[in-house]
């Protein structure tokens, strides 16, 4: 997605695209919704869910449990099935698609990231990059685990707690370890 108006950036201009001011807009309204959504005593399920409805577009599915606080940079996108648990302090930056298949589990503080920016810094203010994460059913993401953009994750694998998950993993399979390595120089 570019950040900027190409035909006005060329001209040396920088303003921001419609399809960027139409992201950054929804951000905006999603932050409010969730900074209202956090403050909420945990016992006001209506209020949860009249507000997560609105962050989510549409009513829960049967049996989600979702502990705020909670975030996410979209909520549109973000594709809950039946008996999802979503622990406290989570984030998912979804505006390329998030998928959580029935009967998933997510720990505290995991974060779903399917956004970013260029690895080159003459690229990083021109657009941003992104792919969906798709979680199969029965998963379980362990606390503090970072799953990345365009991952897959098989039906009832188990991502260990602070796992950075950045390729996608087999059904029925563990995941555990930092994976940060030089991958690239310049």
């Amino acid at each position: 997605m570019l950040i900027h108006d190409p035909e006005l950036l060329a001209q040396g201009e920088r303003v921001l695209g419609p399809e960027f001011r139409a992201m950054n807009e929804r951000v905006l309204q999603v932050t409010e919704l969730t900074s209202r959504l956090n403050v909420l005593p945990f016992d006001d399920e209506a209020g949860k869910a009249a507000l997560l409805e609105q962050i989510l577009g549409g009513p829960l599915p049967q049996r989600v449990t979702i502990y705020p606080p909670f975030y996410t940079d979209h909520g549109l996108r973000l594709d809950l099935a039946e008996r999802v648990f979503i622990n406290q302090g989570c984030t998912f930056l979804d505006y390329a698609g998030i998928r959580l298949g029935a009967g998933v589990m997510v720990g505290p503080k995991a974060t779903f990231i399917t956004m970013g920016h260029p690895v080159d810094p003459g690229e990083r203010r021109q657009f941003l990059t992104g792919a969906p994460i798709d979680v199969a059913e029965n998963v379980w993401i362990g606390a503090g685990a970072t799953i990345l953009p365009g991952v897959s994750i098989g039906r009832y694998a188990v991502v260990a707690a602070g796992a950075i998950v950045a390729d996608d993993v087999p059904a029925a399979s563990l995941v555990a370890g930092p994976k940060g390595t030089v991958r690239r120089r310049w």
